[in-house]
């Protein structure tokens, strides 16, 4: 079970490195990788394009990030004691009597003749 645990874990961290990655090299101008390769119009060949797969890698590992972390909860969860136990079964308590007072299920005690 850790081991499952452990390869989600690998795979979150690397999808929230490479998402870190795509959104630090966008710029929200619009110039970002684009304007770094691209000249000055957005009009050119490839920047438009860049723009656009900035977007989907950014939309997609944020998905699969949400994804992982879903699915590692599902797979590694483990069911409590509370869950696997059918629910146990209560008996009334039994009548409680102050102290003092008459209780018919106590054995009554006579006081022995006086005098012999």
């Amino acid at each position: 079970m850790t081991t499952i645990f452990t390869l989600f874990m690998i795979l979150i961290m690397i999808a929230s490195v490479l998402l870190i990655i795509i959104v630090m090299a966008q710029n929200p101008k619009g110039g970002g990788l684009s304007g770094t390769f691209g000249g000055t119009s957005s009009a050119q060949f490839g920047v438009q394009r860049t723009n656009d797969f900035m977007e989907k890698a950014t939309w997609s590992l944020g998905a699969i990030i949400v994804a992982l972390i879903l699915i590692s909860v599902i797979l590694t969860a483990k069911p409590t004691a509370k869950m696997q136990a059918a629910p146990a079964r209560q008996e009334a308590p039994a009548p409680q009597t102050a102290p003092g007072t008459n209780n018919p299920a106590a054995p009554v005690q006579t006081p022995a003749p006086a005098g012999n």
